[in-house]
């Protein structure tokens, strides 16, 4: 397509392709600016599923404004072709910075907190990403992080009480494609996934959590946290393996090493359920708090373990609590039936 106009975008330059469409570099003659144009594969343009997702992200970018988000311009089209025009980010992924090795803490620390603020801005608005990985945040020349490609976002309409979809139709499951059969796609990149991504079962926004998690021990070690030789491999491994904290750098904060347990939990009722906290977390040991450093995996552990006691304490004193707020509520109640009148 290099060369081609589609409305008044010329395409210069191809920057890259995956299952959700071809990105071009292009130039916008009405505004004279250089964009990112995403456009759909011949082949799927017929495929309704795909194309519904497609315009999905449209809108679901649409909703966003976020100095961390890449932003979206329009959706257009162009001889039968959809397309969007999208912010060109200019710089590396960050897939290729890791390449390269592991990021000084204080570095990673500070990329973390401007990819957990980018995903705090769309679970505000109702938005899970469901694919956050190191190839989908670029890293401007300027120091920016910027969160790309929500192209298997979904709006999620509400959490029942167990953390799970409202609805266990497959339509209406964040990580399975309706196909019109029993049978769905798992979406995602394996070892970014959720384990209950992974499982082909309903994610929220927890699912992000998880792979904030993974992508931050990424940063701070400079290896892949979950791999295999296949992709059933690594999804055997993200369902099964726990992390290795021992890995993480000496110097890393205590609070980030339990703020990394949190966020890798498998089971995701148990998993850190706020991004916005993780957030929080990290601007306060960027700031000087919490910077206490070198407890390994087992003191987190126990410190984890320790917080586990303390909720199981207050949950049993509160019940006793209760039981005995329930026997003098019958012993009065006795004493009012047995009670003699003058």
């Amino acid at each position: 397509m290099i060369g081609q106009t589609l409305s008044h975008y010329r395409i210069t330059a191809a920057l890259g392709a995956g299952g959700m469409g071809e990105v071009y570099r292009a130039i916008d003659t009405n505004l004279n600016r250089d964009v990112a144009i995403k456009v759909l594969p011949p082949e799927v343009t017929q495929d309704s599923e795909r194309l519904g997702r497609f315009k999905r992200e449209a809108h679901l970018l649409a909703a966003l404004n976020h100095p961390n988000i890449a932003a979206i311009y329009g959706l257009e089209e162009a001889d039968g072709k959809p397309f969007l025009a999208l912010e060109l980010v200019e710089g590396e992924e960050l897939k290729e910075r890791l390449a390269r090795g592991p990021i000084p803490v204080d570095e990673a620390l500070e990329m973390a907190k401007e990819i957990a603020e980018a995903l705090e801005e769309a679970h505000n608005k109702g938005i899970v990403h469901r694919d956050l990985k190191p190839a989908n945040v670029k890293l401007t020349p300027d120091g920016k992080v910027k969160v790309l490609d929500f192209g298997l976002a979904k709006a999620w309409s509400g959490e029942a009480p167990d953390g799970s979809s409202p609805s266990a139709a497959l339509s209406q499951s964040p990580t399975m494609a309706n196909t019109g059969t029993v049978a769905g796609v798992i979406l995602g990149t394996a070892a970014y996934m959720s384990p209950e991504q992974a499982r082909g079962k309903p994610v929220d926004r927890r699912a992000d959590v998880w792979s904030f998690g993974v992508l931050l021990w990424e940063m701070l070690t400079g290896r892949t946290l979950f791999a295999g030789d296949t992709v059933t491999d690594v999804i055997a491994s993200v369902v099964k393996e726990e992390p290795d904290l021992d890995a993480l750098p000496e110097e890393t904060p205590r609070a980030v090493r339990l703020l990394l347990e949190r966020c890798l939990r498998k089971d995701p009722r148990l998993r850190l359920p706020d991004i916005g906290a993780a957030r929080l977390e990290l601007q306060e040991v960027l700031v000087g708090e919490g910077r206490d450093t070198g407890a390994p995996a087992a003191q987190v552990e126990e410190a984890t373990e320790a917080e586990r006691s303390s909720r199981r304490r207050e949950r049993l004193v509160w019940a006793a609590v209760a039981v005995g707020a329930a026997g003098l509520a019958a012993a009065l109640g006795f004493a009012h039936l047995t009670e003699i009148p003058c």
